[in-house]
């Protein structure tokens, strides 16, 4: 028995989308500030003419790309496609008029732009051209891809996750872990979930931890995921009262990458950093004396960071929750119970006081890496900002 043929055309869109949105997934540490976006140009055979992703560094969007290479054969094509073509001028022209002199007579997008100072523009010049539309297909999966994207462009500044590697009783460090291991030795899942952070820190622009945490571990805050990357990623360490030491690997390797926010600077501490190539910046006190996590937020979008993956330890981690101003989520868990009152927990403090209070992670996702496992959730919707 024969399929509906509306049914038969669903699946070739979902079919053409998903190579569109894997596509797309090459831009990942490729298209920041920009998201990234797939095209694929598929001619009246379901013949594919012309494909392309966009990286910063290539300029060129992937419409445009998938239109070079297709020529004439665009003509009377369907675009497929992850993301709402561009209407504005910006270091290229409008994607939508490209695709209108192309002769494009379909386009399948996933999502509009997030931007809502454009969102929907592109789609209507599309319509009044005469190109057929339609949106919605795998979106969410597209939503999830554009998330840094849509945060930054939407407020001006990075998407937050919080990352920790914890026992399942919540600890993320044992009580004489510093006197009896070498920094960074305590490892608490395997090999496949560490392999899994690398994969969160090179879709990420820059990392942030605490100076203790940097004391206590001495760790490089690298991205060893072996994928290239256009910007190299910031390293950022809160240390209010600069106590960075001189001796870390993260000061012995810097490059201009790593920057340290303070509340206050000795300057002859300040010079001490910056010769050896350590970025200082000054950033507004909250009530406490540590920096202040808005001023900070602001502070990072005014270098188009667009994400920043917190790794912190219990003070950090505790801190950033408070602050409300955590995204999203992704904790990582050993099949281990660790115990003990001195025990470093995943956030320290006062804590939100009631259950009431507690942050509420929606949209839960579980990710499994041998015995390990990760939940990965929201604390905040990004189109609702």
């Amino acid at each position: 028995m024969s399929r509906p043929i509306q049914d038969a055309s669903h699946e070739i869109d979902e079919r053409f989308s998903r190579e569109a949105l894997d596509l797309a997934h090459h831009g990942i540490g490729l298209a920041s500030p920009n998201p990234c976006v797939g095209a694929f140009l598929v001619d009246a055979n379901g013949h594919v003419v012309g494909k392309g992703f966009h990286s910063y560094d290539g300029i060129r969007h992937a419409e445009v790309i998938a239109l070079e290479q297709a020529g004439e054969k665009a003509r009377g094509a369907i675009l497929y496609i992850n993301m709402e073509p561009c209407s504005h001028q910006g270091r290229t022209g409008p994607c939508a008029d490209a695709l209108i002199r192309a002769g494009v007579s379909r386009v399948v997008a996933s999502m509009q732009d997030p931007n809502p100072a454009v969102s929907g523009e592109g789609f209507a010049r599309l319509r009044a051209a005469g190109i057929t539309v339609d949106v919605g297909v795998l979106e969410s999966e597209a939503r999830r891809l554009n998330e840094s994207f849509t945060k930054y462009i939407r407020t001006g500044t990075p998407l937050i996750t919080l990352k920790s590697a914890m026992t399942l009783d919540g600890k993320i460090a044992s009580e004489n872990f510093r006197s009896t291991t070498k920094p960074g030795q305590e490892l608490i899942t395997g090999e496949a979930a560490r392999a899994h952070v690398h994969k969160l820190r090179h879709a990420s622009d820059a990392i942030l931890v605490g100076v203790g945490t940097v004391t206590a571990d001495d760790p490089l805050l690298t991205d060893r995921s072996g994928h290239p990357r256009t910007r190299t990623l910031l390293r950022v360490i809160l240390d209010s009262r600069l106590r960075l030491p001189i001796e870390s690997r993260l000061v012995k390797s810097a490059n201009q990458d790593v920057v340290v926010l303070c509340a206050e600077a000795n300057q002859e501490r300040k010079t001490a950093l910056q010769n050896l190539g350590i970025r200082i910046e000054q950033i507004a006190s909250a009530a406490d004396g540590h920096p202040d996590w808005n001023a900070l937020l602001k502070w990072l979008g005014q270098q188009q960071i667009t994400s920043v993956l917190i790794e912190g330890g219990s003070i950090v981690n505790a801190s950033a929750l408070k602050a409300k101003i955590v995204d999203k989520i992704f904790l990582y868990y050993a099949p281990r119970i660790l115990g003990g009152m001195q025990s470093a927990p995943f956030a320290s403090g006062a804590g939100f006081g009631s259950m009431a209070a507690a942050a509420h992670v929606k949209n839960i996702k579980l990710h499994h890496f041998g015995e390990d496992f990760a939940v990965e959730g929201y604390l905040r919707d990004l189109y609702s900002e």
